[in-house]
């Protein structure tokens, strides 16, 4: 009998070094990234995590740029305000107090018109010179819903209206915080750090110990509030070092 037809071969994972761009973290720098499609090996995404990639629809990549190690994988404690873990500074559990009126719900990685109007309106105001100024419903609807782990959405309501949206990976040690957007409207909020506290909160609840929140850019205002958030570990040399703030 002719087995040929019966016969699977596993291909390893084939990884790509991209084109230097310019860098949209710290000025007068090129980006260039080590990227491999995971679809059809999704059970390699957890440690490639823990390696320091991260995950963009079916891709991971991490940063390779020359003469340069800027991008530093970061990962924080899990935990709760009555919980041990993370540490809740003064003006976090007041920012926590703020947005006690939110309801949070956990939801499907489907695309939706009301999350991307508040994607578009967060783009408009703080990101609109960015990779991802000019990004359609299409565009939207694959970074979402293109995965090839399991993906939620966290979403924010107040009164009944989304504020606030936070897409995250589950892995076997903890949730990657992959993206999120809010309404700059409700600047008082804090609702960035909010969001990343109440993930830590989730993860805590999931008896996860840790949450990834991607790279900390010491030099870039856009990455360096993550150094707000504690007890952390940086990946150093291909171990997670535990940081002081």
């Amino acid at each position: 009998m002719d087995q040929r037809n019966k016969i699977s071969f596993d291909l390893p994972l084939e990884f790509k070094i991209t084109r230097p761009v310019e860098c949209p973290y710290l000025d007068f720098r090129m980006e260039q990234r080590i990227a491999a499609d995971i679809g059809s090996h999704p059970e390699t995404h957890d440690n490639l995590a823990r390696a320091g990639f991260r995950r963009v629809e079916n891709w991971v990549y991490k940063p390779v740029c020359a003469g340069c190690q800027g991008c530093v994988p970061i990962r924080i404690a899990s935990g709760d305000v009555n919980n041990g873990g993370i540490t809740i500074s003064r003006n976090q559990r007041r920012v926590i107090n703020r947005n006690r009126d939110l309801v949070r719900n956990v939801v499907k990685n489907n695309s939706t018109e009301e999350h991307y109007e508040l994607f578009r309106k967060y783009l408009n105001s703080r990101h609109d010179d960015g990779q991802m100024a000019d990004m359609d419903f299409s565009s939207y609807s694959a970074m979402v819903s293109s995965s090839p782990i399991e993906t939620r959405l966290l979403e924010y309501r107040y009164m009944g209206e989304v504020i606030g949206v936070m897409m995250i990976d589950v892995q076997d040690d903890g949730l990657s915080a992959v993206y999120s957007f809010f309404d700059p409207d409700a600047s008082e909020r804090s609702l960035g750090t909010y969001m990343v506290l109440d993930c830590a909160a989730l993860a805590f609840e999931m008896s996860l110990p840790f949450v990834y929140l991607g790279y900390y850019v010491q030099d870039s205002r856009k990455m360096n509030y993550k150094a707000r958030f504690t007890p952390a570990e940086h990946l150093i040399n291909g171990q997670w070092v535990s940081v002081s703030s």
